[in-house]
């Protein structure tokens, strides 16, 4: 199976299975020198982990990282670093029922049509299980990113099925379990209880940013920036639509509106999320993703099985009834490893560039 190294020059191959000892990838590219422990990575992957609160999958998994190499006395060594996560709480007779039937929506289908064989269990290979490795990478990009150009990464949710959160401020999103940028989350705690009960699932849509960001980074044809945000952010389960700055809401504007101003003292606006010609504009880069539904739920549904025979399938188990609540750390992570993978291939093609302009700032504010 091919298709599981993200990145090029910070480039991240991911391994493991959803149901097997241990999930992991090997990061391989990091410059060395780099202060780095356990302690680093552990943060986000418990701001991802299950568990965490009635409204995600209950399996219960501490997610705890284990560097395997990579590291000497505190220090990254410029060679690949190994991150191990062992899998403690797999229930594997949860998908017995569902070993011989295709779930709609998910990749049972597809899978084995084009291996011959599948892993029912959690999803194996297509399991949001495997973003984990990606979050401990994140890390450790975002760590090396902040201390070089003091890059930040956040994520916040935008909406849950039907209802909408409108951003009050980013202190909210730590202090409850929706990622929300507002203070009164009971109305979401309503509706996800609801939809716990009824069995059903629903999806979301998230924002993610990263601020002061270099100028300079991406190419201009085929290795655009934000064509790498977008290529990184549908790698992510379950996200089916990325927009980078307007998005689809630059369909009803002029360009007398939509093309971002420039001033001596910063840019007047951010319609272009941060990219210009593929090219970061050193803006906040300004994203946000759509995630589905859950495919595995309680509600019985229309399928066929292995020999093609019409049947129903209702998937048991521990499962999110909507992964976009877990996902903000997810999507700050691939972000911070496009951003971390176009810095290092900038600064070997471009390291001696004089601009004759100081970049302005990201904003007139």
């Amino acid at each position: 199976m091919s298709g599981n190294t993200f990145g090029k020059a910070f480039a991240v191959t991911n391994f493991g299975e959803s149901h097997g000892p241990a999930i992991g990838c090997v990061v391989d590219g990091c410059p060395p020198g780099l202060e780095l422990s356990e302690a680093d990575l552990q943060p986000d992957l418990d701001r991802r982990r299950p568990g965490t609160s009635r409204y995600v999958t209950q399996r219960q998994e501490e997610d705890k990282v284990e560097i395997l190499s990579g590291v000497f006395e505190g220090r990254t060594t410029g060679t690949p670093i190994c991150l191990l996560i062992r899998n403690t709480d797999q229930r594997s007779k949860d998908y017995s029922e569902v070993a011989r039937k295709f779930r709609p929506g998910h990749a049972d289908y597809t899978y084995l049509e084009k291996y011959g064989l599948r892993d029912p269990r959690g999803g194996g290979r297509a399991s949001a299980r495997l973003t984990a490795p990606m979050v401990a990478a994140g890390a450790v990009a975002k760590k090396w990113l902040r201390l070089k150009y003091g890059t930040r990464f956040r994520g916040c949710m935008q909406q849950i099925g039907d209802v909408a959160i409108p951003f009050e401020s980013w202190e909210h999103v730590p202090n409850n379990p929706f990622f929300a940028p507002v203070a009164d989350v009971s109305k979401l705690e309503a509706y996800m209880d609801e939809l716990r009960k009824s069995g059903d699932s629903c999806g979301a849509r998230l924002r993610v940013t990263a601020s002061d960001m270099p100028v300079g980074l991406g190419q201009p044809l085929f290795d655009k920036l934000d064509a790498e945000i977008a290529y990184a952010m549908m790698g992510i389960n379950a996200v089916k639509g990325v927009e980078i700055g307007a998005g689809f809401g630059c369909v009803t504007q002029r360009g007398s509106s939509h093309g971002d101003s420039l001033t001596p003292t910063g840019f007047a606006s951010n319609n272009a999320g941060g990219v210009l010609g593929g090219i970061s504009t050193g803006q906040d880069l300004e994203v946000s993703i759509a995630i589905k539904p859950t495919s595995s739920i309680l509600v019985p549904r229309e399928t066929i099985d292995i020999e093609g025979q019409p049947t129903q399938v209702i998937t048991k188990g521990r499962h999110d009834p909507c992964v976009g609540i877990r996902a903000t750390p997810i999507a700050e992570a691939m972000l911070a490893l496009v951003v971390m993978d176009a810095v290092l291939r900038h600064r070997g093609q471009c390291a001696d560039v004089l601009p004759p302009l100081t970049p302005i700032a990201a904003s007139l504010g």
